[in-house]
C-alpha cells in the first residue's frame, strides 16, 4: 500500500496593507473549515487544539494547518485570512482504509470505536497507512491496554486485499498473546472427550480477536455434527485478557448446546439431475436408519459434485435441503444442482519431470484441448494401469499432483501435473 503524497498548499492569506509583518497578532471573528463536510467543526478544532476567540499570527495559523495535513486524513490544507474570518480549505484524502485488530484483547465494534473517537477526533473508523492518526490510534490501544494491566508493544501494517480495498491492522508485537483457559459455562451440557481435546488442543494456540472465536466454535461444531447432531449450537465469547508467564492469556467460555442426534431417513435427488437415484444409492456409505454424521454426508455432496465435474460443469452448486424430523430424530434431504456453465480443456503443463518422460505422458493423455472438461480424465490418467506398464511404475514411486485453473472468460481449465519424490 503506497503512502499518499500529501502536500501542504500555498497558505492564501490575504492580509491589508495595515499589517506590515506576519508575526502580528489577529483574532479571527469566525474559524472555518471548507471541503470536508464529514467533520465537523468542533472535530477540526479539536484535531488542531485550536480555541475559538484566540489570537493568531500568520505563522500560528500556518502551524495548525500543518497539524490538519500531518493527521494524514487530509491530501492538502490551505488557509485564508481577509483580517476577519479564518477559513481552513480541506481536501480529504481518499486513501483510508478500515481498521484491523488482529491480537488485541479488545472487543471491536462501535464502543470502541466511540472510545477512540473521544480521544481522536479525526477517527471515524479508518486510518492512513501511515502518519499521525495512524500512530495516535496505535498509542490510544497501547493506553487502553496499560489501563487493564496489559503492557504491550502495538505496531502497524498496511495490507493490501484484492482490488482497491485494503486495511491498516494493529497488532501486539511483544509479548506473545495466547489463548488461555477455555471454560465451559455453566448453561452448556457437558462436552464429550472428543470436544474436551479440542479445547485442550487450541489452549495456548496464538491468539486473533475473529479467528480464535471463530476455530473454536467451528471445529466444536464440526465435531458434533459429525456425530449427527445437525443441528448443533456452539457460542463461544473471549475474557478479561491478563498477564501470565511471559504472555498475554486471553481466556474464553465456551457453551455447547448439542440438540437432537439425528438418523437418516432418505436423500431424494430431483429429477433431472446428471446423477441417477439409483446410482447415488449405490455408491453411499449411509443408509436410512444410519445415523446422519456430517462426514459421510459430506461426502454424499461431494460425489455428487465430482459427477459434475466430470461433464464439465465445474462450477456445479449441491444444495441439499434438510428437512427434520424432530419428534423421531430423523433428517431427509431434497437435493438440486445448479450446474453452471460447462467448460472445456485448455492447456496442459507437466512440470518437474524429464523431456522423456513429459512425451510419454503427453502422448497417453486422452483429454484434447477444446473437448468438454473431465476431472475424473486426470484420476483415471494417473491410474493408468496396465495400459502403460512404464508410467503405471513410475507413477507409483512419486506423489502425483495436479491443479486446475479456470479461466471464467473463456470457461476452459488450464491443468497443471506435478510429479514429486515421496517424502
Amino acid at each position: 500500500m503506497r503512502r499518499p503524497i500529501f502536500t501542504l498548499l500555498s497558505a492564501l492569506a490575504v492580509f491589508a496593507s495595515v499589517y506590515p509583518a506576519q508575526a502580528q497578532k489577529f483574532l479571527p471573528r469566525t474559524i472555518q473549515f471548507q471541503g470536508a463536510p464529514e467533520y465537523s467543526t468542533d472535530e477540526l478544532l479539536a484535531a488542531t487544539g485550536l480555541k475559538k476567540g484566540i489570537v493568531l499570527s500568520y505563522y500560528d495559523m500556518q502551524d495548525y494547518s500543518k497539524r490538519l495535513l500531518n493527521s494524514g486524513v487530509f491530501a492538502s490544507v490551505a488557509f485564508k485570512f481577509d483580517g476577519q474570518d479564518l477559513i481552513f480549505m480541506l481536501t480529504p484524502s481518499t486513501d483510508l482504509y478500515p481498521v484491523r485488530l488482529e491480537n488485541l484483547p479488545l472487543t471491536p465494534g462501535p464502543d470502541l470505536d466511540a472510545k477512540l473517537h473521544e480521544q481522536l477526533p479525526l477517527y471515524h473508523g479508518k486510518v492512513p497507512s501511515e502518519g499521525g492518526l495512524t500512530d495516535a490510534l496505535r498509542g490510544a490501544l497501547e493506553q487502553m491496554l496499560a489501563a487493564k494491566g496489559l503492557k504491550a508493544t502495538v505496531v502497524t501494517t498496511a495490507s493490501q486485499a484484492q482490488g482497491n480495498a485494503g486495511f491498516v491492522s494493529f497488532s501486539i508485537a511483544s509479548p506473545p498473546v495466547v489463548v488461555g483457559e477455555i471454560r465451559v459455562g455453566g448453561n452448556s451440557a457437558s462436552l464429550e472427550q472428543g470436544a474436551q481435546d479440542i479445547l485442550a488442543k487450541l489452549t495456548g494456540s496464538p491468539y486473533d480477536v475473529a479467528g480464535s472465536i471463530s476455530q473454536l466454535t467451528t471445529y466444536l461444531g464440526n465435531y458434533y455434527r459429525d456425530k449427527g447432531y445437525l443441528e448443533v449450537h456452539v457460542e463461544a465469547a473471549a475474557g478479561e485478557a491478563s498477564a501470565a508467564d511471559t504472555a498475554i492469556r486471553v481466556p474464553i467460555e465456551v457453551s455447547v448446546t448439542p440438540g437432537i442426534q439425528y438418523r437418516l431417513a432418505r436423500v431424494a435427488l430431483a429429477p433431472g439431475l446428471l446423477v441417477a437415484q439409483a446410482d447415488f444409492d449405490r455408491q453411499a456409505q449411509i443408509h436410512p436408519g444410519d445415523i446422519a454424521d456430517g462426514q459421510h454426508m459430506t461426502e454424499n455432496w461431494e460425489y455428487i459434485s465430482r459427477q459434475y465435474h466430470n461433464r464439465g460443469y465445474m462450477k456445479a452448486s449441491v444444495h441439499p435441503e434438510p428437512s427434520f424430523d424432530r419428534t423421531n430424530g430423523t433428517v431427509s434431504y431434497s437435493v438440486t444442482v445448479d450446474p453452471g456453465p460447462v467448460y472445456t480443456m485448455g492447456t496442459l503443463t507437466i512440470e518437474n519431470v524429464s523431456d522423456d518422460l513429459r512425451a510419454l505422458m503427453l502422448s497417453v493423455w486422452k483429454m484434447p484441448q477444446g473437448s468438454v472438461f473431465d476431472e475424473g480424465a486426470i484420476l483415471n490418467f494417473f491410474a493408468i494401469g496396465d495400459a502403460n506398464p512404464q508410467l503405471k511404475r513410475i507413477f507409483s514411486s512419486v506423489n502425483c499432483k495436479y491443479t486446475l485453473k479456470l479461466n471464467d472468460d473463456a470457461r476452459t481449465v488450464d491443468v497443471v501435473l506435478r510429479l514429486e519424490r515421496k517424502s
